[in-house]
Formats: structure tokens, sequence, C-alpha cells
């Protein structure tokens, strides 16, 4: 069964124009909600999707905290350039690690870890 990570923003949209530039992600759908806040976004990198909205106040998805999410990437060192040219913040660089992969990760603006490795997990 597929997993779709889902997230929450201060400001959704500018979430969307910095994973866009920084990570190369695709927005497939953007639908605003009252006020043009976004109501629910989807993005999409290479056949992986995550899923973001506008924080609020209240309900399940009202509640911001930093979340780590896992993204499969063919070229790790390309991956990590596109995102410091971005002004990601790199919190550890390309680095081999003993099970195989090859990782690197970030934080968001609004301090989400993005993990990137060639690792692809048994499914």
């Amino acid at each position: 069964m597929p997993l779709y990570p889902a997230l929450t923003y201060r400001d959704a949209r500018a979430a969307i124009a910095f994973l866009e530039k920084a990570f190369g992600f695709e927005a497939t759908q953007v639908h605003e909600g009252e006020g043009g806040d976004i109501a629910h976004a989807e993005l999409r990198l290479g056949d992986g999707t995550v899923m973001l909205g506008t924080a609020k106040d209240s309900g399940p998805m009202g509640s911001l905290g930093p979340a780590c999410v896992y993204v499969v990437v063919e070229d790790i060192d390309a991956h990590h350039e596109r995102a410091a040219a971005a002004g990601a913040e790199i919190v550890s660089g390309p680095t081999d690690m003993d099970y195989g992969s090859r990782d690197y990760a970030a934080k968001d603006p609004e301090g989400n870890l993005w993990s990137f490795g060639t690792y692809r997990p048994a499914g």
C-alpha cells in the first residue's frame, strides 16, 4: 500500500516554491481554501508524492512540528548541489553509508528534515 506523507506549514505557498526550487518537486495539485490559504497540495518527485497544506489552529492537521521524510533519488551529489544552491540548510552532506546507500539531509525553511538517499527499502 502506498504511503503519502502529509505536512503542514505556516506558509504553504512558500513551502511549495521552496520544495520545487531546492528539491525538484513538481506541484501537481494546489487547492486554495478560505482566505487564500492552501487547503491541499500534492507535490511529486519521481514516483513519490507528498501532500501539504496551511496549518490551522484546530483539526487533525492543525499542529505544526518538525517531520522527517526520506526520499529516494538517483544522483545524490547533483541533488545536494541543487538544494545547497537554492539555500537549503544542509544538515549532513553526501555520505556513503554502511548499508550501501549514499545519503544527505537538509531542512526546509520551517524545520522539517528531508533525507535523500539511494537506498530503496524492500517492499
